[in-house]
């Protein structure tokens, strides 16, 4: 069983990729909880906030693979909760560190697309977009985990994304 997940700052595009690449591949995916959960109490995150926003997001992918979807997308997942933490507060709950459930590929999304105020995304100046990348990439080199850049607007995104999953699949 393979986990493919969406990696990368706010407004990058995850949502509308994930069910795009589900329907490729008929499949299911896990939506983003840390939506949900600022959508219904807002974004004036606590530290604690963000530990259950991980947890509940763990606990939805380890249901979802008990469906034996293959392959599995997570629209992000504790890593990315883990890099909001460093973004609202500079630092993290041990909690992140502790947590060994990565994905077996993750598509980090470029900025290169606008970023569009929703209610829920905070980070919108260009400074604080790319610190979000860095901080997002440097996450991914930390963990050692296998990713791949994506880039693009529109059918070029979704063309980046299959080809970074081909690739893996290809490299076994």
């Amino acid at each position: 069983m393979t986990m493919i997940c969406l990696h990368g700052p706010e407004s990058t595009g995850k949502s509308t990729l994930i069910e795009q690449l589900a329907a490729q591949f008929g499949t299911i995916f896990v939506p983003e909880y840390g939506r949900t959960f600022a959508e219904t109490h807002g974004t004036d995150f606590s530290m604690a906030d963000l530990v259950e926003i991980a947890q509940t997001h763990d606990s939805m992918t380890r249901a979802a693979l008990e469906t034996g979807a293959d392959p599995l997308f997570l629209d992000t997942d504790p890593l990315m909760t883990a890099v909001w933490a460093d973004m609202l507060f500079g630092t993290r709950d041990p909690w992140f560190d502790a947590w060994r459930g990565t994905a077996d590929l993750y598509l980090l999304l470029d900025i290169d697309l606008p970023w569009i105020d929703d209610g829920t995304r905070l980070f919108g100046s260009t400074a604080e977009r790319r610190r979000f990348f860095d901080l997002s990439r440097a996450e991914l080199d930390r963990r050692g985990v296998r990713y791949a850049l994506v880039s693009g607007k529109g059918p070029d995104r979704l063309a980046a994304a299959l080809a970074a999953i081909e690739a893996i699949r290809l490299d076994g």
